[in-house]
């Protein structure tokens, strides 16, 4: 059930007075969506973007021609200038980005499920925490798994940031 991870990510956000900002673009809002459906969100939430196409993404979040080109849309590298992107944009001081392939079919050669995440916290110095993770199921669950997991591991990276690990 959804209920349990939203509830403990909205707990977390507010018991650590992190103001969150989302970049998504294979997850399309998901991410944001399911978190404000909880009430208590507007303590926690300051913005989310929902940038699909790389025009929007380079337009909106900065994300440079020279990094989709060389590293692919769906790529660690992308979800990385996402959220620094928001972070900047924002008066957030956390950001979960997202970008990848939720299917049905393969796109460039990456497979369906295929997510790319970015975890940023605001700080001297900035931190970016990024990961890859593959998805199963219809195009509506990878997305709604997606959102899941980039809500349930904020937790973790935000420790590591606490403990002044960096990416």
């Amino acid at each position: 059930m959804d209920n349990v991870p939203r509830l403990a990510a909205l707990g977390y956000l507010k018991n650590n007075k992190l103001i969150l900002s989302t970049a998504e673009s294979c997850t399309a809002g998901c991410l944001l969506a399911l978190l404000a459906a909880a009430p208590g969100t507007g303590e926690v939430l300051e913005s989310g973007y929902i940038v699909y196409s790389p025009s929007a993404q380079k337009r909106l979040l900065g994300v440079s021609a020279e990094t989709i080109e060389r590293y692919g849309l769906t790529s660690e590298a992308v979800a990385w200038e996402m959220a620094l992107g928001s972070l900047r944009d924002s008066d957030a001081n956390v950001v979960i980005a997202t970008t990848g392939v939720a299917g049905p079919a393969p796109e460039s050669g990456i497979p369906p499920g295929t997510m790319c995440f970015a975890w940023a916290f605001a700080g001297e110095p900035i931190a970016v925490f990024t990961r890859t993770q593959r998805f199963f199921g219809e195009r509506s669950e990878v997305m709604r798994q997606g959102a899941l997991f980039g809500l349930t591991r904020l937790s973790h990276y935000h420790q590591r940031w606490l403990r002044g690990e960096r990416a």
